[in-house]
């Protein structure tokens, strides 16, 4: 958990609080000094942290050996989570990126409505 919250840069305030837990819970965990960290905990943290969640229950020990292999062997597809965060777009651009935004959720929305 450690390399995937240093990779992005960011503090262990920054990983804590959105997983809903204590930056000084985080440090313990990255250190590996808790013994059984909670499945629901270790799922708000890869959400927070882009990681499968799999990954993270690997980490924490609850999977066996197999299924860690296989863990690690299943390709990671990595989604930059924030696009645009180093676009200089001027208002009437961002005004058009929330514009798509609503026009692809909209589209979502109508396809999973039974008809």
């Amino acid at each position: 958990m450690a390399r995937a919250r240093e990779r992005e840069g960011r503090s262990l305030a920054a990983i804590a609080e959105p997983a809903k837990i204590s930056a000084a819970y985080l440090q313990k965990l990255e250190r590996g000094t808790v013994g059984s960290p909670s499945p629901r905990v270790l799922r708000r943290l890869a959400a927070v942290l882009d990681v499968s969640y799999l990954e993270t229950m690997a980490l924490a020990g609850y999977l066996s050996e197999d299924e860690k292999r296989e863990v690690e062997a299943t390709p990671r597809l990595r989604v930059d989570p924030h696009p645009l965060k180093d676009q200089k777009l001027t208002a009437d651009e961002w005004r058009a990126v929330g514009a798509f935004i609503r026009h692809l959720k909209e589209q979502r929305k109508e396809a999973s409505t039974p008809q």
